[in-house]
């Protein structure tokens, strides 16, 4: 028989394992929701139609599309198949994805209930995306993403107070990142800089992987896509900037002194940087113009967060997108938006070992009890307990004492309820630390305190 097993680039994940990423969720929900935001879900496939031509063409690649049910290749005539033409016959054979990212069915939930929603609307989902990517450390085909966007509002306020949550939320988690910021309009300067307005789509998509493949590896890309050798030439100082974030808009003011659109992105840093003056950001804001993040959809500024302490991807991104909503027929409407990728900073917890003692949410206490009356006297006295907020649980098997305590040891169960003859005759229980080896008889009215001043 064959060995069972799941398929490359996903996990499964232990009840501890669960209650670390739990402990991640709720540290993120948490700052959402001190922030303003409100959560919301969608599902997780969406019409193809809503998903493709919004990541730009290597994104579409990566979407894994669903078969339609029922004889999904009936309809197919024996000439359409021969021709092996994959993306004729996807159209044909599949109306369906699971969703890539949070935010394109972000922008279809808010033009679907535009008339139920008030504006500026905040909004956060904690949910799973897939990718049909190359596994590799750090990058998985299922991963949950953690985003919390606002639309409705031009405000740079917005991106200032994304900033502040990425901080809080990795304050909170101990983690040592630095935020990297640019913007697609300084991305859109350069581009008219070099003579190459109109190939931004790809010049973006090459330099976002500078950091990965380095200069000659861009350059080598941006060769095959027909950018003259001139403008790559006029790209790589660009890339290649060194000092304070002053420092470089001052550099970036002079050279795309013609450029209006270059100019407006480096006033829309600026300003965001302006608020970071009055209201401390602990986390260190790095100005990086080979920052890219290559989504089609951002037209202003472009955040993403790395860890310091760990070699992982990015952990968090995201940037101002004007035009998303557009695409579904609703106009005008701009937003701006960052995702924490929940899978990576497991990760980086993990290797760091950051965990706090108290975040998983373990059994406390479990009752062992000998025979039938000593599992109904139990009982009762297992209801008061879980009232008073303490986790437990009761052996429901008459084994031997051995293989209770070895089950609780198994399960890092701190303390042991022993209930057997004498402990029934007086209305008592005999508590067991299975740190310390300690064992008290208690009274079971008594049992709640005793339980709380061990913990103490």
């Amino acid at each position: 028989m064959q060995k069972p097993s799941i398929p490359k680039g996903t996990r499964d994940f232990s009840p501890d394992e669960m209650a670390k990423r739990n402990y991640i969720f709720d540290t993120i929900r948490n700052v959402f929701h001190l922030y303003g935001f409100k959560q919301i879900e969608t599902p997780a496939m969406e019409n193809l139609s809503t998903l493709l031509g919004k990541y730009g063409d290597e994104g579409d690649k990566l979407l894994f599309k669903i078969l339609n049910s029922g004889d999904f290749i009936s309809d197919i005539s024996d000439d359409e198949l021969l021709q092996k033409n994959s993306a004729k016959l996807t159209n044909k054979i599949s109306e369906k994805g699971l969703r890539y990212d949070l935010t394109v069915p972000f922008a279809r939930f808010v033009v679907q209930n535009r008339d139920k929603i008030t504006f500026p609307f905040k909004r956060f989902q904690i949910q799973p995306v897939w990718r049909a990517d190359r596994p590799q450390k750090g990058r998985y085909r299922e991963f949950y993403q953690c985003d919390a966007d606002m639309i409705g509002s031009d405000s740079l306020i917005n991106e200032f107070e994304l900033l502040q949550i990425i901080d809080e939320v990795f304050r909170r988690l101990k983690i040592n990142v630095i935020i990297k910021l640019n913007n697609r309009k300084i991305l859109s300067g350069i581009a008219e800089f070099i003579g190459e307005p109109q190939r931004i789509a790809d010049i973006t998509v090459a330099i976002d992987k500078f950091d990965k493949i380095g200069f000659d590896n861009v350059k080598k890309e941006l060769e095959e896509k027909n950018i003259s050798r001139k403008a790559i030439n006029k790209l790589q100082p660009f890339l290649q900037f060194r000092g304070a974030n002053t420092k470089k808009l001052s550099v970036l003011k002079n050279i795309l002194s013609d450029s209006e659109t270059g100019l407006k992105g480096i006033e829309e840093i600026e300003t965001i940087l302006n608020y970071t003056k009055n209201i401390t950001i602990n986390s260190e804001i790095e100005v990086d113009l080979t920052l890219a993040r290559g989504l089609n959809y951002y037209t202003g500024a472009i955040i993403e967060v790395k860890a310091t302490d760990v070699e992982i991807g990015s952990i968090t991104g995201g940037g101002r997108y004007d035009n998303l909503t557009g695409v579904f027929g609703m106009e005008g409407v701009s937003g701006v938006g960052i995702s924490f990728g929940a899978d990576r900073i497991y990760d980086v917890l993990n290797q760091l070992n950051l965990y706090p003692e108290n975040s998983v949410n373990k059994t406390q206490l479990l009752f062992a009890a000998f025979g039938k009356d000593e599992l109904n006297y139990c009982l009762p006295a297992l209801k008061k307990i879980r009232e008073a907020g303490i986790n437990a649980e009761i052996y429901p098997e008459h084994a031997k004492l051995k293989k209770q305590l070895s089950y609780a040891d198994a399960n890092k169960i701190e303390f042991v309820a022993i209930v057997g003859e004498n402990e029934l005759k007086n209305n008592t229980v005999s508590l067991k630390n299975m740190i310390t080896g300690e064992q008290n008889e208690v009274k079971t009215d008594d049992l709640i305190n005793a339980i709380i001043n061990k913990q103490n």
